[in-house]
């Protein structure tokens, strides 16, 4: 489905109020535009309209008492009213003549003294009149002023009409905008949480964070700015041109050129802006990727020297982004402004041709009212254009940032289970398992073993012998390419991820804290693991004693990744929240590694209590923390080379023991 179509789904979903507020605009535009016909009205109408037939009448509203007699003008008798002896105002240059003659309305004018001539076709004809003085025509003008008022308080009204409505559409479309975007962002954020772990293993959290946060923030100028002006400029150029067919059906149709050079030179801007933008884009993604990285590894940065060498490969991302956006600017220069310019010069030059052949035309002259009107609606008229060409930029941004987007929600994810099962012995059995991250590369061969209910096993070999990669097709984290896992005798493809791991539980070595509190990263805010359980799985994995002399105890807040703990204080509380929520089975990735010998020590002592009634997986560094393990398998290139007790092993003198004499020896060099 193209990107439009996907961000007008987007929009359906909050179809009243974007209809709310386009109804709201359709009126204001209405009361926007009928201005200018009240304009034309006071002009043409009352100003102008003095000059006209007036005949004798008695004294009333709209009469005008003048040389002993009441005059009114020919438009505001009735239908069966009586009339008198006609009477003409005509305009003459600056001055008003009054004459009771028939004289022609059209032709060219020219007073001398009383003496009135009119060349018409041609001929010449004289008349008699009389020059009014400025009284006697502010006289005449008297039944214009109020109704002059009425029409002014009516434009005034309009305005503020029309200010309300635009006000109400641009309210609510905004809030429309707002509620998409939100909408988008928890789709997004969702959909993160449902990428399987492979999905970021070549994705940084930086250019996830890009499609969050700057890509939707694109498409929201979409909604608000955007389409907020696409649709009250249309809505304007269909009102204009509606009263441009009502004044001058030719000349309306005349600027209707205008709509295929607007598509044409739409077409045009969208073959570049939509390459460059695609780079810029993907550039400001790779510069939050970097800073992201830079930031989160500034120690090692600094601590190597590096700094230099990493300016320089911002620098380099920061260089062809400015550069695109030379290009963007340089293509929006010539689009915007100028193409507005230019359409507008060429529609006032066929304007004025226009006009100007009339005019040499007398029988059709067009009045000043009207000259007026035609004039306001296409200056009108350009205000939209140029808002919807000035918008191609924006439009071009959201459209890729859109694209961008979807690629993301278009990853296949895994659906969120909501099914829960009733908590499992932990009874696992790994049979004929291989696996491997790359295609016909397998980290883990034709691995076949079992962990019984209560049961430790440990798990050791050299790095990269596959022992994490246990753990992660365990969690379901990856599947395995051949072979089956079960639990408890079922196959664990066949339960939902969220349902496996809701009875598991995990150390990790680089244990992640959250922004919060201690307490707070025990539970993860789950409701079922309340505070008494939090403190006790503090409690019972002898935090009490390396955090109880914290001020504020476990409502001590905790900043990202727990930078002000320690690392056994960050691990303890790690190892308290694998153990809050009770799971069947627990697994402990070197868990104890980056721990010092005291809080080592404080572990050791709670492990014998804690995995009673769970299996256990430890993943061990240190050989001497698993002496007590019930298997250890000792795992060399993804295939398990040794298996047995602690005891068993060391009697064989294979791997194992070779691996534990030779850290033991080390041990004991360091303590010397």
């Amino acid at each position: 489905m193209k990107v439009g179509k996907r961000l007008f789904h987007y929009a359906i979903h909050y179809k009243t109020i974007i209809f709310a507020a386009l109804l709201m605009l359709t009126i204001g535009v209405a009361a926007d535009l009928a201005g200018p016909f009240v304009a034309k009205r006071i002009i043409d109408f009352h100003i102008l309209g003095i000059e006209s037939k007036w005949y004798e009448t008695n004294k009333g509203p709209d009469s005008v008492y003048y040389g002993g007699t009441w005059y009114k003008r020919e438009e505001y008798f009735e239908e069966n009213e009586e009339k008198g002896e006609q009477a003409i105002i005509l305009q003459v240059g600056l001055d008003f003549i009054f004459t009771t003659e028939n004289v022609p309305f059209e032709g060219k004018r020219k007073l001398n003294g009383d003496l009135l001539t009119v060349e018409e076709n041609g001929e010449i004809s004289t008349f008699d009149v009389i020059v009014l003085e400025n009284k006697e025509v502010l006289r005449f003008y008297k039944p214009e002023i109020m109704k002059i008022v009425q029409l002014i308080i009516l434009y005034f009204g309009l305005l503020v009409i029309s200010a309300l409505f635009q006000y109400g559409q641009k309210y609510n479309l905004q809030k429309a905008a707002n509620r998409i975007i939100q909408k988008m962002r928890n789709d997004v954020f969702g959909q993160i949480s449902r990428l399987p772990i492979r999905f970021f293993d070549n994705l940084p959290a930086g250019k996830v964070v890009a499609r969050i946060t700057n890509d939707t923030e694109a498409i929201k100028e979409l909604y608000v700015t955007v389409l907020a002006n696409f649709f009250s400029s249309i809505i304007y150029m269909v009102g204009i041109y509606i009263a441009l067919m009502i004044l001058n059906v030719k000349l309306a149709l005349l600027c209707l050129t205008l709509i295929p050079i607007l598509v044409i030179w739409t077409i045009v801007y969208r073959k570049y802006a939509s390459t460059y933008n695609h780079v810029i884009r993907s550039r400001v993604s790779d510069i939050n990727g970097m800073m992201n990285e830079s930031i989160q590894g500034m120690n090692m940065i600094q601590a190597f020297g590096r700094e230099k060498e990493m300016k320089d490969s911002f620098e380099k991302l920061n260089q062809e982004h400015f550069d695109y956006q030379n290009k963007m600017l340089r293509l929006n220069s010539l689009t915007s402004h100028n193409l507005v310019g230019f359409i507008r010069n060429i529609a006032f030059v066929a304007f004025i041709w226009y006009f100007g052949n009339l005019s040499l035309n007398l029988e059709s002259a067009v009045t000043l009212g009207m000259l007026y009107a035609v004039v306001d609606y296409l200056n009108r008229l350009f205000h939209p254009v140029q808002n919807i060409v000035n918008q191609f930029a924006n439009l071009e941004q959201a459209l890729v940032a859109g694209e961008r987007v979807f690629e993301l929600l278009d990853k296949e994810g895994l659906d969120v289970s909501r099914v829960h099962i009733p908590r499992y012995e932990g009874n696992v059995e790994f049979q004929n398992v291989s696996f491997g991250y790359k295609e016909n590369e397998f980290i883990l061969k034709d691995l076949t073993f079992s962990a019984k209910h209560g049961e430790t096993v440990a798990l050791v070999g050299h790095t990269g012998s596959g022992k994490s990669s246990i753990m992660n097709l365990l969690f379901r984290f990856y599947d395995a390419n051949e072979g089956r896992i079960l639990v408890d005798g079922m196959d664990i493809k066949t339960i939902p991820h969220q349902t496996l791991r809701e009875h598991m539980g995990i150390v990790l070595q680089d244990p992640y804290l959250f922004t919060g509190t201690i307490a707070s990263n025990v539970s993860l805010h789950d409701e079922r693991i309340t505070r008494e359980a939090v403190e006790k799985a503090l409690k019972d994995v002898g935090a009490d004693r390396v955090l109880g002399h914290l001020e504020k105890g476990y409502d001590t807040e905790v900043v990202e990744k727990g930078s002000t703990l320690s690392s056994g204080q960050r691990q303890l509380i790690s190892f308290a929240r694998a153990l809050a929520f009770n799971p069947a089975i627990l697994i402990l990735d070197e868990a104890t590694s980056s721990i010092d010998t005291e809080t080592e020590a404080v572990i050791q002592e709670a492990m014998d209590v804690l995995k009673k009634g769970r299996t256990t997986f430890i993943i061990a560094h240190r050989l001497s923390t698993i002496k007590n393990a019930d298997q250890i398998l000792v795992l060399e290139k993804g295939r398990i080379v040794e298996r047995g007790n602690h005891e068993e092993l060391m009697a064989k003198k294979g791997k194992y023991y070779n691996m534990y004499e030779l850290q033991l020896g080390i041990e004991k060099n360091e303590a010397v």
